[in-house]
């Protein structure tokens, strides 16, 4: 696939690095030298220096031959422009950054498409959305939804204490035969193996598990792995970013109590403003003292989403101490995100990491309709729609030529979510949840072409 990346940023550059690697054609633009220089030595992609709108370069970057341009750079109009323009030229899907999430809630009304915008990504939104959901399962540290919550998938650290530890899969299948889940994905504590679970793999204490489930298997969940539901009312969020405005904005119309710290006097006056069911508080996060005058030990949740990742990682430990059940810090570094049970918070999130997964399901074969990938885990979880002519469909689970290194967490038919056995007869317009290691991904596509 020939794909054209405006803007070399965190985004884009995080963009560039993960669809090298799977050997697409890759061109990245970007007006700064710099940005492109590291990208130019230590990527397998072509690099053009110059403004993504400008026709001239465009033209340069072939877009007439281009499958897709994806314009991330850190200016909304820049990115609506380039992609208006690369369709004009010849393009044939684009998808533009935009941080108004206005433009998201009007989508419809407003119709890009006819401007030639197929697709809007807000890695803000995004971030606010999976802050809510991880705040919805308090217990577990990591889900993703798919079809409105008909299948969800949960990530969650085994304690000795969980019922499971020490059985096998299919052992724990006959304990609890009435279960509405199933396990997808396992790292080992103090490893960076992902292993996809078969019926003889056995639980451990430490594991981190993935589970895909429905509804009412994640009440099941927390019995079986011991953690307690914990319900959150009251948070306190770190930073008056984007992300924090937009949480805060999003967590109020659910009838939280937002507390919001922000240090800028003048950024908190705007906010108190623009928020006016949440408490703006002008001051230091990194002070402990004003942190417990304003009852931090009082706190559900605590979210720190300022745009330095030390701060984010310190205060949420602060807060851990002072027993807030819940922490969920933004990271830029990805590295980080090897550290965050070692260290104690309980989740962490990267903005580039969830814009790129939300971007990469349209370069996947077969109808991709939805994709993740796990936090700090080698597997991706893929939704495909079954066509007529698709290999698996009118096909039993059992009888698929299915790798080893991939399994299929459930299926969402007429919009209701199925744990489906082997005897499940796949059928046209189904939807398939799949869990994958990367050395399996141009199979699973093949069958669902």
């Amino acid at each position: 696939m020939k794909i054209i990346i405006a803007g070399a940023g965190e985004v884009g550059f995080h963009l560039a690095k993960l669809l090298s690697f799977e050997s697409q054609d890759i061109t990245l633009i970007d007006p700064n030298r710099d940005n492109l220089a590291y990208a130019d030595t230590h990527l397998d992609i072509r690099t053009i220096k110059g403004d993504a709108s400008s026709i001239k370069i465009l033209k340069e970057a072939q877009v007439k031959y281009t499958d897709m341009v994806i314009s991330v750079t850190s200016s909304e109009a820049t990115n609506i422009t380039v992609c208006v323009l690369a369709k004009q030229l010849g393009a044939k899907r684009t998808i533009a950054r935009i941080s108004n999430t206005e433009f998201l809630e009007n989508q419809g009304e407003l119709g890009f498409t006819r401007f030639g915008i197929d697709e809007l990504i807000s890695p803000e939104a995004l971030a606010s959305r999976e802050i809510e959901l991880l705040l919805n399962q308090s217990a577990f540290n990591d889900s993703y939804e798919f079809e409105e919550g008909a299948l969800t998938m949960i990530g969650v650290s085994l304690s000795r204490t969980a019922t499971f530890v020490g059985k096998t899969v299919k052992e724990a299948a006959k304990i609890f035969p009435e279960l509405n889940f199933v396990p997808i994905a396992i790292q080992r504590f103090g490893t960076q193996y992902t292993l996809i679970p078969r019926g003889d793999t056995q639980f451990k204490d430490g594991d981190q598990v993935y589970f895909v489930t429905l509804k009412n298997g994640v009440e099941e969940l927390y019995k079986l792995t011991g953690k307690i539901k914990q319900d959150i009312k009251n948070v306190m969020i770190l930073g008056g970013s984007k992300i924090g405005r937009k949480t805060a904005q999003d967590l109020c119309r659910n009838n939280f109590n937002v507390k919001l710290v922000e240090k800028d006097r003048e950024k908190a006056y705007e906010l108190a403003d623009e928020l006016p069911e949440t408490l703006i508080i002008n001051g230091d996060g990194r002070n402990v003292e004003l942190l417990e005058e304003e009852n931090i030990h009082d706190m559900d949740a605590f979210i720190a989403v300022t745009g330095n990742s030390e701060t984010n990682i310190m205060s949420c430990l602060v807060a851990k101490s002072k027993s807030v059940k819940k922490t969920i810090s933004l990271v830029e570094n990805m590295d980080y995100f090897q550290l965050s049970h070692s260290i104690g918070i309980d989740t962490l999130i990267n903005k580039k990491l969830l814009a790129a997964n939300n971007i990469f399901r349209y370069v996947r074969k077969g109808e991709v309709v939805a994709m993740t990938k796990l936090n700090n885990m080698n597997a991706e979880l893929l939704e495909f729609i079954v066509k007529p002519k698709s290999q698996v469909s009118d096909k039993k689970i059992k009888d698929l030529d299915f790798p080893r290194s991939a399994i299929i967490g459930g299926i969402i038919r007429n919009g209701k979510g199925l744990i489906a056995l082997g005897d499940f007869l796949i059928k046209p317009g189904d939807r398939i949840v799949v869990c994958c290691l990367p050395r399996s991904i141009n199979k699973v596509e093949k069958l669902f072409l």
